[in-house]
């Protein structure tokens, strides 16, 4: 699946290539910070940054004149903004990349130190999302989140010492981070099921596609040969014999029309085939180019599952003998478990492999039959294909 088509299937919701690998083509930093993926992400990014209310408070307390309060209030206002920023900056990046914006943020909360002191530790919770959304393996992200948690302990209790109230932040950051990094995941495995589903749909499409053309070969080789050798044979005999010249274009007539309604029809996707139909119809055939025909008056013998398959065989079989046999006899064996076509014609030529063999190959195939050819014990050409 193209880039493009990612872009369209994803949509809105998420950018990062499904599955954490490199993200998406086509997207650089100035689209991606304004992408509606972005936009979505600044919406609940924002809310989260109310949490960030305490710590301006504190900047405010702890600074000695109202200049270092702005000062610091637009330091966390820096902090506030890189946090938003760094998330939609990973989607441009690949993922080892990615540890670059964390560490950026992380670095930048010690430019909060003037006023917050061993405090800054308050503001990681922030860094704890970027790691989830970042979508790094798993045993990086729970031991960078562990890792962020425990330095956080470590710079309360040399903050205010050890009491029950220092387990708060690294608790709030383990938990939010690590919750958050489990959504994360689950927006990726939804992104590639969605992926997924788009390909076997198209897949599905290019089979379809296959089976028509494929079909409408048949078809039409079948059909344009005869009419092609039953048209020759009207003009050979409109001065000898203009009643059986006007009788062949008759048929000539009649197999066009058939055509074009078979032809219809399988593009509809409701064409079937079977072996009586294709039996009668190569004897018709075969009479046209005078080759005699040896073959079972009925079809009882082939079982109803395989009966479509069989009339392809024959259809495709006595199609080869009309066009390339130059044969003079043609011989049908339908059997439960096999069919053959076989002639008296010129036999197997060395590396000749029509398209209609090699679609009818891929009908067997699809059965679970095996398709076999080879020469005839006639002298000529045998097509067999075991059911």
């Amino acid at each position: 699946m193209s880039d493009e088509s990612e872009r369209q299937a994803w949509g809105p919701l998420w950018i990062m290539r499904p599955g954490g690998g490199r993200p998406l083509d086509g997207y650089t930093v100035p689209s991606v910070l304004w992408s509606m993926a972005a936009l979505r992400w600044y919406i609940g990014g924002g809310v989260s940054l109310l949490w960030l209310f305490s710590a301006g408070t504190e900047i405010v307390h702890a600074a000695g004149s109202t200049a270092s309060a702005v000062l610091g209030i637009a330091v966390l206002s820096v902090y506030a903004l890189a946090f938003l920023v760094a998330t939609p900056l990973d989607w441009t990046l690949a993922r080892p990349r990615r540890v670059v914006t964390i560490a950026a943020v992380f670095a930048l909360s010690f430019a909060l130190w003037p006023w917050l002191g061993w405090g800054v530790g308050t503001l990681w919770t922030y860094v704890g999302v970027l790691i989830a959304t970042a979508l790094l393996p798993w045993p990086a992200t729970w031991m960078s989140i562990f890792g962020l948690a425990a330095l956080a302990l470590l710079f309360d209790v040399i903050d205010v010492g050890w009491n029950a109230d220092v387990l708060w932040v690294p608790a709030i950051i383990a938990s939010v981070s690590l919750m958050m990094a489990a959504f994360m995941r689950s927006i990726d495995s939804l992104g590639r099921m969605r992926m997924a589903q788009r390909e076997v749909e198209r897949l599905a499409a290019e089979r379809e596609r296959g089976r028509v053309a494929r079909d409408i070969h048949d078809i039409l080789g079948h059909s344009l040969t005869v009419i092609t050798v039953k048209t020759e044979l009207a003009r050979r005999l409109v001065d000898a014999d203009p009643e059986r010249a006007k009788a062949e274009l008759a048929e000539v007539e009649a197999l066009s029309r058939g055509a074009l309604a078979d032809v219809r029809a399988t593009v509809a996707g409701f064409r079937g085939v079977s072996v009586s139909g294709e039996l009668a119809a190569a004897r018709v055939a075969l009479a046209a180019v005078d080759i005699d025909l040896d073959a079972p008056a009925t079809t009882e013998a082939v079982r109803p599952e395989h009966r479509e398959l069989a009339g392809w065989v024959v259809r495709e079989g006595v199609t080869n003998v009309v066009r390339h046999a130059h044969a003079s006899r043609c011989r049908i064996r339908l059997d439960a478990d096999r069919v053959t076509v076989e002639d008296d014609g010129i036999g197997p030529v060395e590396g000749e492999a029509g398209t209609g063999l090699a679609g009818l190959r891929e009908r067997v195939d699809a059965a679970g039959g095996r398709l076999s050819v080879g020469r005839s014990d006639l002298g000529g050409f045998r097509l067999e294909v075991t059911l």
